[in-house]
């Protein structure tokens, strides 16, 4: 059964956005945001993660798994799926309220000649190019960057640096947008955005940090490399590992036998236990 359920914006709104949620025909829980369709897909380990699709205009029950694409992170039940669809619904709201708005323009960009650009604000462009993108500041705008973060050029790619023009220009972007910019900022510059926010960053809460810790934790650890399912030794994974998870020449190799059940790499990689994991030499097997 497909439901409509409006929404209740935070503040006034003259563009209410419409959330439709409903069950595909394989029998998934979708919804549709506008021009956006969102799929909540099971993986093999029993987890979900978010699945998007664009301007899928038929009936919700018509649709399949076939019709989305992407993966947009991790979803953990049917709750958080409702509240990421309606985060959706409201920067949609919140991004017609800005009134962003489209201009033609040729300019040169560090990622080749613009083939169009948003206007985000004074002195604020988001330039499209070929092969990618980012916003371009004026000097006085630039200026606002925090000065770890600041590119001289004025020039910020659309992949990571712009979380820095977000940090800095906060009333230009959505909640949704200060949301992931935060983020991105605690996962890639992590120094810059303890300096900002006067506090050190927590385990858990920057990627880049946590791989530093781990990173030091484990120098003289050895950490797996490569690993494949082995045929000669049923139930467990060959490895490669090097000291402190290195890679280039001369870096010592040794190989180790993991069982498949306990091998699990997580974010930076296996952690070998000598005393417990059977090494491997060239003549085993």
């Amino acid at each position: 059964m497909n439901t409509t359920v409006p929404i209740t914006p935070a503040s006034p709104s003259w563009h209410l956005p419409v959330i439709e949620f409903g069950r595909s025909a394989d029998g998934l829980l979708v919804a549709r945001v506008g021009d956006t369709a969102f799929a909540m897909v099971p993986t093999r380990q029993g987890r979900h993660f978010l699945a998007t699709g664009w301007r899928l205009t038929r009936p919700l029950d018509t649709w399949k798994r076939g019709d989305f694409y992407g993966h947009s992170g991790d979803v953990a039940d049917e709750a958080a799926f409702r509240a990421l669809v309606a985060e959706s619904a409201e920067h949609q709201r919140e991004r017609v309220a800005l009134g962003r708005r489209e201009i033609a323009s040729r300019a040169n960009t560090p990622w080749g000649p613009s083939q169009g650009a948003t206007i985000y604000g004074e002195g604020v462009l988001c330039h499209s190019t070929a092969g990618h993108g980012g916003i371009q500041l004026a000097p006085e705008q630039n200026a606002r960057v925090h000065p770890l973060l600041r590119s001289s050029s004025g020039f910020y790619e659309e992949d990571a640096e712009w979380a820095a023009v977000a940090q800095a220009l906060p009333e230009l972007f959505t909640a949704y947008e200060r949301r992931l910019a935060d983020e991105t900022l605690r996962n890639h510059w992590p120094e810059a955005w303890e300096a900002i926010h006067g506090r050190a960053l927590q385990a858990g809460e920057s990627r880049e940090r946590d791989r530093q810790t781990f990173e030091r934790q484990h120098a003289r650890d050895w950490i797996v490399i490569a690993a494949v399912s082995s045929d000669r030794f049923p139930g467990f994974v060959e490895t490669v590992a090097t000291p402190g998870g290195k890679r280039g020449p001369g870096i010592e190799r040794y190989g180790f036998l993991i069982p498949s059940a306990e091998y699990e790499p997580g974010l930076f990689g296996f952690v070998v236990d000598p005393a417990r994991h059977q090494g491997l030499t060239d003549g085993d097997g």
